[in-house]
């Protein structure tokens, strides 16, 4: 029988192997974020997501990025947002109207992001979908059960109130819940989806609307509305704070209406990290960060590869070399190196009556 001596001895070597798992475990690509809570840690988000500025047709203007989802959560990004239409029966990403920018099935871009999820099994990845055509829980959780999304989406303790207290990453990674979303707005939670989170259950937003660099320096609750302009009671009911920091330009000019559209000209300002530009988006971070008390829970951004805005989501996260994160350049890529948005002209009475219609809409949606 060996002696207690001997086994005090191999000690340091049986515990070993599990202290170098542990400590070599990088969530979300950074080892101290791993035992931080989710709504502890800033999210940098691509506002819409799949909608791609590719060159395809002049309706692409109104694309918010040069990459696709699956590059841009290769880079560090870990909230994608999109707009969701129904169309011909079909759930959609469409920008505003599927006939002038529509990126596919919603259950083949859950399908994206799940694969990658599998293939990176150290990260959390948080999903809002703006639900624009007011879908149900019931038909949004039949693209989840489709992209084989649903056994690994957290859901919390309520649906109804905000918790307290949020797992760490490394809670939500153990139990492979590693896909949360959020739903803008969901006509009503269903107990058989509940994944399904309605987002001013849980979040507040700055203003969307943001036309003028000033305009960007807004951290005050915009949505919902039963805290516009109360952020300190947004806070103490425990809604997680989410900046817009995006710029809109009005230059796209369709049948005589003016249409919001990324403003691509002014972007290299917009996402710097700090820098003499107004409304930069360390700018945005710093001032936020007082009036919150807390650091933003997440930052949507437009062209997410420049500035790049990664930088500043890093400094409030306190991340220094982060694991496994590709680079990626700034500014376009080359032509026709990108791809996953379907631009469509339709008839030309539909285009028209979208045109007309679109005076009155957000062109890109929060």
């Amino acid at each position: 029988m060996p002696s207690f001596g001997r086994f005090i001895s191999l000690l340091p070597f049986l515990v070993q192997p599990v202290l170098s798992q542990t400590s070599g475990q990088a969530c979300n690509q950074f080892p101290a974020l791993c035992d931080r809570s989710y709504d502890n840690i800033t999210q940098l988000g691509a506002h819409n997501s799949p909608f791609l500025r590719d060159g395809q047709d002049g309706f692409t203007q109104s694309g918010n990025h040069y990459y696709n989802t699956t590059v841009q959560l290769n880079a560090g990004v870990r909230l994608v947002t999109a707009q969701v239409h129904r169309d011909n029966g079909t759930l959609r990403l469409c920008h505003s109207n599927c006939q002038l920018l529509d990126a596919g099935p919603l259950r083949d871009w859950l399908t994206e992001i799940r694969t990658w999820l599998s293939s990176n099994a150290d990260n959390v990845v948080t999903v809002l979908l703006v639900n624009a055509d007011s879908v149900s829980a019931t038909d949004l959780a039949a693209e989840y059960s489709a992209a084989n999304a649903v056994n690994i989406s957290y859901a919390p303790p309520s649906s109804s109130v905000a918790p307290t207290t949020w797992p760490t990453l490394r809670e939500l990674i153990a139990n492979q819940t590693r896909l949360i979303t959020f739903v803008a707005s969901l006509p009503s939670p269903s107990p058989s989806a509940p994944y399904l989170l309605d987002e001013f259950t849980y979040l507040f937003e700055s203003p969307y609307q943001n036309n003028q660099p000033s305009d960007l320096l807004r951290c005050g609750v915009d949505r919902p509305s039963r805290f516009n302009g109360n952020t300190a009671t947004a806070l103490q009911n425990n809604l997680l704070p989410l900046t817009n920091h995006f710029l809109y330009n009005d230059s796209l000019s369709l049948f005589g209406n003016s249409i919001d559209q990324p403003d691509e000209s002014r972007v290299n300002v917009t996402n710097a990290p700090g820098g003499p530009g107004e409304g930069n988006m360390g700018q945005k971070a710093d001032l936020c960060t007082r009036e919150y008390g807390r650091a933003p829970w997440g930052m949507l951004v437009d062209f997410f590869n420049v500035g790049p805005a990664i930088q500043t989501v890093d400094r409030l996260n306190g991340v220094s070399v982060p694991i496994g994160r590709q680079e990626v350049g700034e500014g376009a890529p080359a032509a026709g190196s990108s791809s996953g948005s379907r631009v469509g002209w339709g008839m030309w009475g539909a285009v028209v009556v979208v045109g007309l219609g679109l005076a009155a809409q957000e062109w890109a949606a929060a």
